[in-house]
């Protein structure tokens, strides 16, 4: 799955260390370049605190967390609606462990393939 379709769509599933990789920890190196932004040009709304460019960053990131957070549900064999339990104070930790910690549905469903099974080559043909 390529970046866009990461970011920007709502369909399929992906499995944990995508979630994980390719997107948490980009993000979370793209907010503290923001943060670090806006101490060096001043743009930070009070001294020491968060600033603009972290600001338009949080809101630009808003619309790829939610698809990224809709594919997961999508591997865990939940609608993408699942989501808004994290809404929920106390409740929100079930969607968190399950979401971020737990492993996918194994074999396809009715969102599509199992991404696990997609990156690992199937076996090839036995030797004679």
């Amino acid at each position: 799955m390529n970046y866009p379709q990461l970011l920007f769509s709502f369909e399929g599933r992906i499995h944990r260390s995508t979630y994980w990789l390719k997107y948490m920890v980009p993000l979370f190196f793209v907010m503290i370049a923001s943060f670090l932004l806006d101490i060096i040009l001043g743009t930070s709304f009070q001294p020491g605190g968060l600033g603009l460019i972290y600001l338009l960053m949080a809101l630009l990131s808003i619309y790829p967390s939610i698809a990224v957070n809709v594919k997961r549900c999508h591997d865990r064999g939940r609608s993408g609606w699942f989501i808004l339990l994290m809404l929920v104070p106390l409740l929100n930790i079930w969607p968190a462990i399950e979401l971020y910690f737990l492993r996918g549905t194994v074999g396809p469903n009715q969102y599509g393939p199992d991404p696990l099974a997609q990156a690992q080559p199937g076996p090839g043909p036995m030797p004679t």
